[in-house]
């Protein structure tokens, strides 16, 4: 079973926010997409319970901290092109580089448009 449910993520600007991971998720594996008025939702194509959802809703007065979100992928090259997706998107990347965190990890970390910390990385066996 896969241990990660979902995130709720509050934005400042939904529709920004909206473009941004319309963009992003989808390179993710979270191409269903569920939006609702206050709520938008991405998911994967999992049956439940192994479906994993990632929603964002509007939040005027969020202020980002010091929180990431990091999302695994499977190879060097999948950091490689997700990067490239969400500079695309607007993203300022640092990376993707090779990280002191074990033998081949590798990232790329960027914000969201309300400025939330994401990492996408892989981390080989």
């Amino acid at each position: 079973m896969n241990p990660f449910g979902h995130i709720d993520l509050r934005v400042r600007d939904l529709e920004a926010a909206t473009l941004f991971y319309d963009a992003l998720l989808p390179s993710l594996g979270l191409s269903e997409r569920y939006h609702g008025g206050e709520w938008k939702v991405w998911a994967t194509t999992d049956p439940a319970p192994d479906a994993a959802y990632f929603a964002v809703t509007e939040d005027p007065t969020h202020r980002a901290n010091a929180t990431r979100i990091a999302l695994q992928v499977t190879s060097a090259a999948e950091v490689d092109r997700v990067a490239g997706i969400a500079q695309e998107a607007g993203a300022i990347l640092s990376g993707p580089k090779e990280m002191p965190y074990g033998p081949g990890y590798y990232a790329a970390y960027f914000d969201d448009p309300s400025g939330n910390r994401l990492e996408v990385y892989v981390r080989p066996d």
